[in-house]
């Protein structure tokens, strides 16, 4: 008897469930196989292009208005203008970090005081 050990149930489900599962893979792999070789493809026609209607050109309408253009270049000239005027923006104090102390005087961190997010 001491030859023959004793096998722990849960290894033998284990090594049970594993070789049922590589059996499954490789039984999708042939029937993925097997329905791809027996595939046939068939070229697609080249689309037909869509025939080309003329319109007459006593129907062709022109629906410009000289009041819009106008419009739209001075409206062009006005957007030109403003960002040229555009400063960059320029702090009167320097920027206070959220560790350093709050320029209140408080004695609390800027982030515990002023800069306390709500």
């Amino acid at each position: 008897l001491r030859g023959y050990a004793q096998k722990n149930p849960k290894q033998e489900y284990k090594k049970e469930a594993f070789e049922m599962f590589s059996t499954l893979v490789e039984r999708i792999q042939f029937e993925a196989i097997s329905l791809l070789s027996r595939v046939r493809f068939q070229p697609e026609a080249p689309p037909q292009p869509a025939p080309q209607r003329k319109v007459p050109e006593a129907r062709v309408l022109n629906y410009e208005h000289a009041e819009v253009s106008a419009l739209a270049e001075a409206g062009e000239e006005e957007a030109e203008a403003a960002a040229e005027g555009q400063a960059p923006f320029v702090r009167s104090e320097p920027k206070v970090g959220r560790n350093e102390p709050c320029p209140c005087g408080s004695g609390k961190k800027y982030k515990h005081c002023h800069g306390r997010l709500n």
